[in-house]
C-alpha cells in the first residue's frame, strides 16, 4: 500500500530522475490594470474595492499629475477618469493620455449637463458615466470597453475604399499607406460605416454597436463622428462621411 502513496520524498525522486524537458512552466495572465483617478477618496476606494472584487488589478490617482505619472509608469489597460481633479483637470489629462496612448478612457463626472460629457468625448474619452452612480454599472461599462478594444469579436478582413485601407485585425487605418491615428470608438465606427458603403446606419444602432445599448445622449456618436471626419480629411482632403439628416450617417460609395 505504501508503495502506491507518491509524498513530497516520492515525488522529489521521481523528479530528480525525469529531465527537465518533462516540466512546462505555465503562466497565467494578468488580470487587466484598472487605473481610478479621483480626488474624493470615498468614491476612488469603492470603486477600487468593486473592481478588485471583480478580478481587476487597481491603481489611483488623486490629481491629474500624479495620474499622468501613474500611468506612464503602469501603463495601465484601462483608465477611469474624473472630470473635476485638482492641479491639472481631467479634460487636460485626457488630452494629454490620448496624444501619448491608445488607453481606454471612461470620463467620470458629477456635472450633469450634456455639454461636459459631449466635451469629454470630443477629446478623446471614450465612454462617460455620471456620479453618483451603481458599481455593478461601472464595472459592465469597464468589462465592455475592454472587450470592444481588444477585439474578442473575429476580425473580419480588410476594407479598403479608394486610398483608404482598414485593417481590423491590426487596429489600423491608413490613407495611401500613411497611418491614421484614431480612438477606439472612432476605428469602431469608421469601420461600421465603411463595411456597408452607401448604406445610412442610423445614431441608435451606432450607439448600440459602440455601448451594448442606446444612449439617451444621442450626441455621443456625433462628438465621435466629428472627429473621425476632420482626421480623415485631414487626411485624405476629402470628406468621406455623409449626414443623413434625421437619420444618422452612412459612408461615400467610391
Amino acid at each position: 500500500m505504501a508503495k502506491d502513496l507518491i509524498g513530497p520524498i516520492h515525488y522529489t525522486l521521481i523528479k530528480a530522475s525525469l529531465p527537465p524537458s518533462t516540466f512546462v512552466s505555465y503562466t497565467l495572465p494578468m488580470p487587466p490594470l484598472i487605473l481610478v483617478v479621483d480626488d474624493e477618496p470615498k468614491v476612488a476606494r469603492l470603486a477600487r474595492d468593486y473592481l478588485e472584487k471583480n478580478g481587476f488589478r487597481v491603481s489611483t490617482a488623486t490629481d491629474g499629475q500624479s495620474a499622468l505619472t501613474v500611468a506612464r509608469r503602469e501603463k495601465p489597460d484601462l483608465v477611469i477618469l474624473d472630470l473635476m481633479l485638482p492641479h491639472l483637470d481631467g479634460r487636460e489629462v485626457c488630452r494629454i493620455l490620448r496624444r501619448e496612448s491608445e488607453v481606454p478612457i471612461i470620463m467620470l463626472t458629477a456635472l450633469s449637463e450634456e455639454i461636459d460629457q459631449v466635451t469629454g468625448l470630443e477629446i478623446g474619452a471614450d465612454d462617460y458615466i455620471t456620479k453618483p452612480f451603481s458599481v455593478r454599472a461601472l464595472v459592465a461599462r469597464v468589462r465592455a470597453l475592454l472587450r470592444r478594444t481588444r477585439g474578442e469579436v473575429k476580425a473580419p478582413s480588410l476594407i479598403r475604399s479608394g486610398g483608404l485601407e482598414i485593417d481590423p485585425q491590426k487596429h489600423l487605418v491608413t490613407y495611401h499607406g500613411d497611418p491614421i491615428k484614431l480612438t477606439p470608438n472612432e476605428f469602431k465606427l469608421l469601420h461600421l460605416l465603411a463595411s456597408s458603403p452607401g448604406r445610412t446606419l442610423t445614431r441608435e444602432q451606432l450607439l448600440d454597436d459602440l455601448h451594448g445599448a442606446a444612449s439617451s445622449i444621442d450626441r455621443s456618436v456625433d462628438s465621435h463622428i466629428k472627429n473621425l471626419r476632420k482626421k480623415l480629411e485631414a487626411a485624405s482632403g476629402e470628406s468621406m462621411i455623409e449626414t443623413v439628416y434625421g437619420i444618422g450617417y452612412r459612408f461615400m460609395e467610391k
